[in-house]
């Protein structure tokens, strides 16, 4: 296996470091805008080396792939590029990850009613094309998307007779300390992304509505607030709908009645994320100031700092996890929630990085190892959840990640 990582950012970084500790594979070609970034993540290890990507040009990512003969492509990067990096890894004739999918755009006359274009849906069209071509779209292979995906996969084969809901649930108590000690405003993942996934339409899936847009719709922005209470000392957490790719993934491959995301974002967050809104300066489009063209999110993503250097200031653990309900295999009603806690002072004494990014990194390596072993194969365009859960679980214990499991 010869893998193109595009992204040298904190999850490209953490994946490095993870990687660099198995032996499944032959080289890694780290790839990022910045080079010195590159050459950083890539110092991990002798089989890994460097070069500068520009992640929009899909004809750039081809021609890495065939000069460098790579077998599978990683996107580490923001959602903004998957397109032409999924298509780029289809010309240069490789496979293809992902950590999160194509962007969404809301109705344009109901958005927070009616879906538009969902998450995924120009990667999920492509399904036969991959297909036909025997070659496999790995999409949503993060931890959210990712590791949940494969708890409802697991959820389906070993516990449940009939699902009500799978219902997604994460939160965290991490604080990150500002120079005086006193918890200071700095997001532990893109803030990019996060203006993105939470400012959107949040979407919820329904059996029951399946005769109008596949049982998909919308609802406004921190819907539906409920405390759910996180293990391994996190405590209560409120939760609110955010938009998330496994909504969109787990009603293709399993088996229910119900899909939701929520997210523990906080009151403070919440707050911030609603004045940015307010502004405009959640926008992408760039506006003009003195002369300069410039989109506002990525302003508001430069004067924030990179939630790659935050590990030494951050304190707490975070959980991402799937709260399932229904009826057992033996007919009982049941109510179990399947999750994975990772400690930050853990992450960063074992790898060097901090435990949002170090937890997203993880599965795609495990996932890579299951492939490279045809342990897991496929083709087309699947989410995490066409794959056998077992394995993955277990080697993700292997890997010093166990997860675990509370029955409500």
């Amino acid at each position: 296996m010869r893998i193109l990582l595009v992204g040298a950012g904190g999850v490209g970084a953490a994946f490095a470091a993870i990687a660099a500790r198995r032996d499944f594979f032959e080289t890694v070609l780290v790839t990022d805008y910045d080079l010195a970034r590159a050459e950083r993540a890539a110092a991990v290890d002798p089989r890994f080396s460097a070069a500068q990507l520009d992640a929009s040009s899909a004809g750039s990512i081809a021609d890495l792939v065939r000069e460098h003969e790579v077998s599978h492509v990683l996107n580490a990067v923001d959602p903004r590029f998957v397109m032409p990096i999924f298509s780029g890894a289809y010309a240069g004739g490789a496979d293809y990850l992902d950590l999160a999918m194509s962007l969404s755009s809301p109705h344009p006359q109901a958005p927070y009613e009616r879906v538009g274009v969902k998450l995924g849906d120009e990667q999920l069209a492509e399904h036969e094309t991959w297909r036909a071509s025997g070659r496999l779209a790995l999409c949503g292979m993060g931890v959210e998307p990712g590791l949940s995906d494969v708890f409802a996969r697991y959820a389906a084969d070993h516990l449940f007779g009939t699902i009500e809901e799978l219902g997604v649930r994460d939160g965290a108590n991490l604080i990150v300390e500002g120079p005086d000690g006193s918890p200071a405003f700095a997001p532990s993942f893109s803030i990019w992304t996060t203006i993105e996934e939470c400012l959107n339409p949040p979407v919820v899936w329904e059996k029951a509505r399946s005769d109008v847009d596949g049982g998909w719709f919308t609802t406004e922005p921190f819907s539906e607030p409920e405390v759910f209470e996180f293990p391994d000392g996190i405590g209560p957490v409120e939760c609110v709908n955010v938009e998330h790719e496994e909504v969109l993934l787990m009603p293709r491959w399993v088996q229910a009645e119900r899909a939701t995301f929520k997210y523990g974002l906080g009151r403070e967050f919440i707050d911030v994320l609603t004045v940015l809104h307010k502004l405009g300066l959640d926008r992408t489009d760039p506006v003009r100031v003195r002369g300069v063209e410039v989109s506002p999110r990525d302003v508001v993503a430069a004067c924030l700092p990179d939630p790659a250097t935050l590990g030494d200031s951050m304190r707490g653990k975070t959980c991402a996890g799937l709260h399932v309900t229904g009826t057992g295999k033996d007919g009982r009603p049941r109510s179990t929630y399947l999750y994975q806690v990772v400690d930050n002072e853990w992450s960063m004494r074992e790898y060097g990085h901090q435990c949002v990014v170090w937890q997203t990194a993880v599965n795609p390596v495990v996932a890579l190892e299951l492939l490279a072993a045809g342990t897991w194969s496929g083709t087309g365009v699947l989410g995490p959840e066409a794959f056998d859960a077992q394995p993955f679980l277990d080697l993700l214990t292997a890997y010093g990640a166990p997860w675990g499991q509370r029955d409500d």
